[in-house]
């Protein structure tokens, strides 16, 4: 497939360009402390008796200070959510880079566990290096108390021996439950073994305290390989007799240092910067949402809606629940499907009960008795579990109405942070940027479409009293074939009439929008599978579609 330069930069080339400034700062990092340890003077001693591993361990350490200290600052959700806000400070292509935040992360993460194996490696090297080359010259600068020492009594006796190996523990328990298997099949793992990083920051700082590695103090009065007066070297003790080596003569012993420990320099802001931003969500979030209606829907789908005093959101914004009747140390990001306005303070959201989290959740909201609908008076409030709502947070979905023309594409409970913009629109379009809006939405089964149809169908009556039929172009597909049934229900027709059987047919629907909207910018927002996302995301990169320019946005929780 052909791409369409214009149409890359504008999908990619911030995120690149970042990534760039990332992996150019990791590597001017990298070298830097390479050079340093492999040239310096103060190093010297220290260079001879461990070689290469030392250098790489430092250089390796320096990158891991930098990604440590990066990786906490894409999980400051409300400072993202603050920044994406201020539309004075941050364009659509600023704000649009805050929504690869996820990536981000990931990306610092990959590049933590890399340069730890490297890190380790190096390490393990070095402490071999200990132990073989221990020198009776140099006592200070050892770290092996004698010549042959076990290598691994060293690293079980000293500080940063027993602070790395539960380092590398941790961190081999977050790697592997943060793998997609494992956050698709037990989210719980995910999230437990995930908060483990407060114990792994405790222990990086204290890491550096054992002082394993060393540094010359006194290099101007003992040049690194000047001749100590009893050398017992004979090839050094022969060049002492030759003329002009009494420069080289060492005027003291040479005296060691440990390094002053770094790491909590570059941590110690990120780190108090997230944990201010967590004190603060802590206070935002103590007092319990009163639940007003939970609503059971088709296709194992509820509906919880709530009150909350001075909860303010806008459409496309996410909150994250806890309830500790389920758990009290588990929180589960929902996109909002109504928002607070003025005349209803009420908002909801929609979750699919899937997993054990929200099976627990819904046994304790609707207990299995057979009701489709149940409102929960305000009396009764006491039968319901407590539930702490954090947020509202930011995310892509913001942005469909700040273009003219958008497509929002869902598939199945991805439906969940267009049903928001729905409501938005059925309050009032005229007072959006947005012109037209394409909406399609891909469900296997015919029922998952009563979930939002009344919500729909609201939405197309408003538009054509309005003399704005144009407005909402809404195209619905059922992939699946099998017992299928109609939405025969007189009020639905305007939905039977826009639904197909089989799935969309994305390249003739780009013609269609690209046909219709020249020299225009097309906000393309997903939320569904990643076939369809992928699918999505090379059309917009397409070189087939001139004079249009797709701007692809998917949602992603972080």
């Amino acid at each position: 497939m052909v791409l369409s330069f214009k149409s890359w930069v504008a999908n990619e080339g911030g995120k690149h360009f970042v990534l760039i400034l990332w992996l150019g700062a990791n590597t001017w990092l990298f070298l830097r402390t390479f050079l340093t340890y492999s040239t310096g003077q103060q190093y010297y001693y220290l260079y001879k008796m461990l070689g290469l591993g030392l250098c790489i361990s430092r250089a390796s350490a320096s990158v891991l200070n930098l990604n440590c200290s990066l990786v906490l600052l894409p999980m400051c959700r409300s400072l993202l959510t603050c920044l994406r806000g201020t539309h004075t400070l941050s364009s659509r292509g600023t704000r649009r880079l805050l929504d690869k935040s996820k990536t981000f992360h990931v990306a610092c993460g990959i590049a933590i566990c890399i340069f730890s194996v490297v890190h380790v490696s190096a390490h393990l090297v070095n402490v071999v290096n200990f132990s073989a080359f221990f020198s009776e010259d140099l006592p200070a600068l050892n770290l092996a108390r004698y010549l042959g020492e076990d290598p691994r009594m060293i690293i079980l006796t000293t500080v940063p021996g027993i602070t790395g190996v539960l380092l590398v523990v941790i961190l081999f328990l977050m790697f592997t439950a943060s793998s997609y298997c494992i956050r698709l099949s037990n989210y719980e793992i995910f999230w437990y073994t995930h908060n483990l990083f407060i114990v792994f920051y405790i222990i990086l700082m204290v890491h550096m305290v054992g002082g394993a590695l060393k540094y010359q103090t006194n290099v101007d009065t003992h040049p690194p390989g000047c001749l100590r007066p009893n050398q017992s070297s004979p090839e050094l003790q022969g060049e002492e007799l030759e003329p002009g080596n009494e420069e080289r003569r060492c005027k003291e012993e040479a005296r060691f240092h440990p390094h002053y420990p770094q790491t909590w320099m570059w941590v110690s802001g990120p780190l108090c910067l997230y944990c201010a931003e967590r004190f603060y969500r802590y206070i935002r979030s103590s007092d319990p949402v009163t639940i007003v209606t939970v609503i059971r829907h088709p296709s194992e789908v509820i509906e919880v809606r709530m009150l909350k005093r001075d909860f303010k959101a806008h459409p496309g914004q996410y909150i994250v629940l806890n309830c500790p009747g389920v758990s009290s140390f588990e929180n589960h990001p929902f996109t909002l499907t109504t928002c607070p306005t003025e005349e209803k303070e009420t908002f909801g959201v929609h979750m699919r009960v899937v997993g054990d989290w929200t099976e627990r959740f819904t046994e304790l909201l609707l207990p299995k008795t057979g009701v489709e609908l149940e409102i929960l008076p305000m009396v009764q409030q006491r039968r319901y579990p407590k539930l702490y709502v954090d947020g509202p947070f930011g995310s892509s979905s913001q942005e469909v109405f700040n273009y003219e023309v958008s497509l929002c594409v869902a598939g199945g409970i991805g439906v969940t942070p267009f049903a928001c913009v729905l409501h938005a629109l059925l309050d009032g379009w005229k007072q959006f940027r947005l012109r037209r809006l394409y909406f399609v939405w891909v469900c296997r089964e015919l029922q998952s479409f009563y979930w939002f149809s009344e919500l729909l169908c609201a939405l197309h009556h408003k538009l054509w009293q309005e003399n704005r039929p144009d407005y909402l172009n809404l195209k619905l597909f059922v992939s699946q074939t099998e017992d299928l049934q109609s939405m025969s229900e007189e009020k639905y027709r305007p939905l039977s009439s826009r639904l197909s059987i089989g799935r969309p047919r994305w390249k003739l629907l780009f013609d269609e929008i690209s046909n219709a909207n020249r020299q225009k910018h097309v906000g393309v927002f997903c939320c569904g599978p990643k076939g369809i996302s992928r699918t999505l995301h090379k059309l917009c990169n397409s070189g087939r579609y001139t004079g249009v320019t797709f701007e692809f946005n998917k949602e992603s929780f972080s």
